[in-house]
């Protein structure tokens, strides 16, 4: 049995009001912690998010920016372990790599020097499939090469990696990275230029319109639902692993169109979708995760199916929506 970690410690979630990090605190509560702090400057995440939370009192949130090094430095001094998930998307990166440089690279260098300064003993950093680029081989193991990455993001992230690999060797920090697939579920951002293709699905359901998809649909990604990787977290924090990356997927290739068969299934509708020629090219056409690595180091085993998380998805998509317009 895996020794209890949480019990009794302090824990600072960054992005603790986001979509994946709510999450994390939710499943890091079942385990007895004295205390969870949550830094967030509230850009992605929301009071919504923390609702099953909020009046908890060992949850203390801090609106704030991880790039405040001061307020950072009161949040990780009284802490025992460290989930580094605040971030930027992907394509907020693209459109503004300075706020990428700051908010992914300075304040993640920062946090580390800060874990070291105040002797944390554990860091479970949030990293992404994005540093593949398009991988090598399918499934894809953690071994393959990042130089076929070209987002900044990828970038990025891959570069939060590195730096805490060279923190435990140089500090013996200790710390896990763990790079998420195709994150999706209940909570996720809805709003805004970068929406999820899912919830732009979701919409013409609701309104009856039929859903368009931009090329073949041949794409793929791999769908690892929201819950599974928030225990896949906890899980990180309580092995006794260090110096390690971890694939987080399902280990399981859906494409685009299978994507919408599944979702107009859950959903009862009988849209027909249409084909428009392809908008952008996308460099990374397909995505799958080799996940044994976590199954053997971490006992973890995603375990929500696709149809179940896309129905959790809907019913929660649409009783927001149902909520905005009362």
């Amino acid at each position: 049995m895996t020794q209890n970690k949480v019990k009794g410690a302090t824990i600072l979630v960054t992005g603790g009001a986001g979509f994946i990090g709510s999450y994390v605190v939710e499943e890091l509560l079942k385990y007895d912690p004295k205390k969870i702090i949550i830094i967030d400057n509230l850009i992605r995440g929301t009071h919504d998010n923390m609702r099953n939370f909020f009046n908890n009192p060992i949850v203390e949130f801090i609106e704030g920016d991880i790039r405040d090094t001061d307020l950072l430095e009161k949040c990780i001094e009284p802490c025992d372990f460290v989930f580094h998930m605040a971030a930027l998307r992907i394509n907020a990166c693209a459109a503004n790599p300075r706020d990428g440089f700051e908010v992914m690279i300075k304040a993640t260098f920062e946090l580390a020097e800060l874990c070291v300064k105040h002797k944390i003993k554990k860091v479970i950093y949030s990293s992404s499939a994005s540093v593949f680029g398009l991988a090598q081989h399918f499934p894809t193991p953690e071994t393959d090469n990042p130089y076929d990455n070209q987002t900044f993001y990828g970038g990025a992230k891959l570069w939060g990696e590195q730096l805490f690999r060279s923190y435990k060797f140089m500090y013996s920090l200790d710390f896990a990275a763990l790079r998420y697939f195709n994150a999706y579920g209940p909570r996720m951002d809805t709003d805004g230029k970068y929406t999820e293709v899912m919830i732009r699905w979701l919409d013409c359901i609701k309104d009856g319109k039929d859903p368009i998809i931009h090329g073949d649909g041949s794409t793929t990604m791999d769908f690892v639902y929201v819950r599974d990787i928030a225990k896949a977290n906890v899980a990180a924090l309580m092995a006794d692993v260090t110096d390690e990356n971890f694939n987080i997927g399902c280990g399981v290739e859906t494409s685009l169109k299978e994507l919408l068969v599944a979702l107009l299934e859950v959903n009862n509708s009988n849209l027909t979708p249409v084909f428009l020629d392809v908008k952008t090219v996308n460099p990374v056409a397909r995505r799958l995760a080799d996940i044994n690595k976590a199954k053997n180091l971490l006992q973890f085993e995603p375990n929500v199916a696709l149809h179940e998380g896309l129905k959790e998805l809907s019913e929660w998509y649409f009783e927001k929506k149902r909520r905005e317009n009362l």
